[in-house]
C-alpha cells in the first residue's frame, strides 16, 4: 500500500511505518527536503518604499517594452549581467540590450541590505505571477546625489536548465 503525503511525495505505507517505530525524524525530514524541492522557493521580504521603487520600476519599464526606462534606473555606468549573454555596461548599451524587451515581469526580494550610499537586494522574477520563479536576480545599488537608488549591477540567472 502506498502512501501519498505533502506535495505529491509518495511512500510505501512498510517504509512509513518501519520509519515511525524506528525514527520518526527520518520521515519529517524527507517530509521537509520533498517540500522545499517541491516548491523551490523562498519567501520574500518586505522592502522600504525608497528600494521598491526600484523593482517597481524596472517592472514597469520591462512590462511597456521602455529600454530607455529601464537604462534610466541604472546609474551612468551600470552593467547588465544577462544569464547566457555577454555583459553590458552604460546606459547606451543598457538600451541596446533592452532594446525589444518586454512583456510580464514580476519581481519580489529575498533579501536586501543598505550601508550608506551603498546596497543590494536579491530577488527572484517571474513571467507568470501564479508560478514559480523563472530566475533570480542580485542587483548591486548606489544612490545617487538625489538621494535616489539605482542599479549599479544587475547579475541575473534563469533557473531552467
Amino acid at each position: 500500500m502506498w502512501i501519498r503525503v505533502k506535495n505529491g511525495l509518495v511512500l510505501n505505507k512498510h517504509c512509513v511505518n518501519n520509519t515511525m517505530k524506528n525514527n520518526g525524524l527520518i520521515l519529517l525530514f524527507f517530509l521537509l527536503v520533498g517540500n522545499a524541492a517541491a516548491q523551490n522557493e523562498i519567501l520574500s521580504v518586505d522592502l522600504p518604499p525608497e528600494l521598491d521603487r526600484v523593482l517597481r520600476d524596472y517592472e514597469n519599464g520591462w512590462r511597456g517594452g521602455d529600454s530607455e526606462a529601464l537604462a534610466a534606473i541604472f546609474t551612468p555606468d551600470g552593467y547588465v549581467m544577462s544569464s547566457g549573454r555577454p555583459a553590458v555596461h552604460g546606459r547606451d548599451a543598457i538600451i541596446k540590450r533592452y532594446a525589444g524587451a518586454g512583456g510580464s515581469l514580476h519581481l519580489r526580494a529575498f533579501a536586501f541590505e543598505t550601508s550608506g550610499d551603498t546596497g543590494f537586494i536579491i530577488g527572484g522574477y517571474t513571467y507568470d505571477p501564479d508560478d514559480y520563479d523563472s530566475g533570480k536576480f542580485i542587483l548591486a545599488l548606489r544612490r545617487d546625489e538625489s538621494g535616489k537608488w539605482l542599479i549599479s549591477a544587475d547579475i541575473d540567472n534563469s533557473n531552467s536548465r
